[in-house]
């Protein structure tokens, strides 16, 4: 199974301790360059950094193909993870943000943020999603407590969809 990530659910996953779920449910993970370069940003948090620059071994970095002209009002990171999802025949793809979600759809991909993978992995049992999420609200990650609550619930409910 083939995923492409932008950069927030790797940043989140990262800040949380939970990276290591990515390569656990996808056979391989792979990001543009323009994520590459928003992981090693500055503004990046310095666990977000590091990672990055340790260089997991299970995170591919591909150079972002055409840019497809329905994509140019996303920022980088989203274009380009987006277009490589569509270059490679991505699974899936991984943003949280609804813009890049809804282009996301719009092309016929299918979209998971951070949420997703954190309730997926809950449902295998490869974690706790209550630990998890709290770890990720002292995050800046921005999230609806109602949404919050329905991950929360679905989280031990339902079978896992990836």
């Amino acid at each position: 199974m083939i995923v492409v990530s932008d950069t927030s659910p790797i940043n989140y996953l990262v800040l949380i301790e939970c990276q290591e779920l990515l390569p656990t449910l996808f056979e391989r993970v792979l990001i543009p360059e323009a994520v590459r370069r928003e992981l090693q940003d500055s503004e990046t948090p310095e666990p977000v950094r590091q990672f990055i620059a340790a260089g997991a071994d299970w995170l591919e970095v591909r150079p972002a193909p055409d840019i497809p002209a329905t994509l140019t009002h996303l920022d980088a990171g989203e274009r380009e993870a987006l277009a490589l999802s569509l270059s490679v025949g991505a699974d899936f793809v991984l943003i949280d943000e609804r813009p890049g979600r809804q282009a996301a759809e719009a092309h016929g991909l299918e979209a998971y943020g951070t949420l997703g993978v954190i309730l997926v992995a809950a449902r295998r049992r490869l974690i706790n999603a209550d630990e998890a999420l709290d770890r990720l609200q002292k995050t800046n990650f921005r999230v609806s407590p109602r949404l919050l609550r329905s991950v929360r619930e679905d989280a031990s409910n339902r079978q896992p969809e990836i």
